[in-house]
């Protein structure tokens, strides 16, 4: 395998765009090198992975739905005389920036695979009281078709793929997907790189059980895995480390002051110390996390 910072320092290989129409705006995809069959998609949503060789396509999330043709145009490049539809789609978790393509791949005969609350939260009305939204049930062709309750394997392109499920981390239905013989692994929304992450609470998520399973996984890989957050760059286990360092931290730091009879409005305004405030410049900032971690906590 080609070592982790080569892969680091490699530039973007392909651009596909897709014009709007009346607002000429493009919508961008970026296709980043993997360890073979594998590649890196980056639009505007979650971070996707393409496994592209012999047995056809086969994808880790899909970005939102309107990034679904520029992807196709990228996957059909990658796969050139092949099939560029995926065969199947894999859902790290239900969140629209991860799932918005799979009724578009779905209704071209996509093989839909995710966790068990994965279909049922996108089966229902869900309100998710943290971004003020309520997302209605998602038509029949983006339901996942098939679910599990602990972990799945697919044999793909001459590869074992490991869905494993983590329980109450980001949401009650994350996975995280290990492509064993590339020492790969697609964390989902348990890595936010360098950036306080979005828990769910409403979906069943805890910062408790986020950092627990960020634990779980540092102890299944080793320092030459290349890891791909849910949002963010190409990362090392150093990188992810630092994450759960940061996790462990600030939750720490919220609970003692709450234990002490600090209130999260005070918490708030005395803030997380200088080490971290470089964290909240992405989706959360400083203020966001620490009324989440009291919410969860309490």
């Amino acid at each position: 395998m080609r070592s982790l910072t080569l892969l680091l320092l490699c530039t973007t290989t392909l651009v596909a765009s897709l014009p709007l129409g009346a607002q000429e705006e493009e919508l961008k995809v970026s296709v980043s090198t993997l360890p073979a069959p594998l590649h890196l998609l980056q639009g505007r949503g979650g971070n996707v992975i393409a496994s592209v060789g012999d047995d056809g396509v086969l994808i880790i999330d899909d970005d939102y739905t309107n990034y679904a043709p520029a992807y196709a145009g990228v996957l059909d490049g990658l796969a050139g005389a092949g099939e560029g539809t995926p065969r199947f789609v894999l859902n790290t978790h239900w969140h629209f920036d991860h799932t918005g393509g799979n009724a578009y791949w779905g209704e071209r005969g996509a093989v839909i695979v995710a966790h068990d609350n994965v279909y049922q939260r996108m089966s229902t009305r869900q309100e998710m009281k943290a971004m003020d939204r309520v997302v209605e049930p998602s038509p029949r062709p983006a339901l996942p078709v098939v679910t599990y309750a602990d972990a799945v394997a697919l044999r793909f392109n001459g590869g074992t793929i490991e869905a494993q499920h983590y329980p109450r981390g980001h949401t009650d239905g994350d996975s995280v997907v290990y492509f064993v013989e590339q020492n790969v692994v697609h964390m989902g929304d348990h890595f936010f790189k360098d950036n306080f992450p979005f828990v769910d609470l409403g979906s069943g998520g805890s910062v408790q059980g986020y950092l627990a399973n960020v634990k779980a996984v540092l102890e299944r890989i080793d320092g030459n895995t290349v890891i791909v957050p849910g949002h963010g760059s190409l990362a090392k286990k150093a990188d992810l480390q630092r994450y759960a360092d940061m996790l462990e931290s600030t939750i720490d730091i919220v609970s003692e002051r709450l234990e002490e009879g600090a209130d999260v409005e005070e918490i708030v305004t005395q803030g997380l110390g200088q080490k971290w405030e470089s964290w909240g410049g992405g989706f959360i900032d400083e203020a966001r996390w620490i009324k989440t971690i009291e919410a969860s906590l309490n």
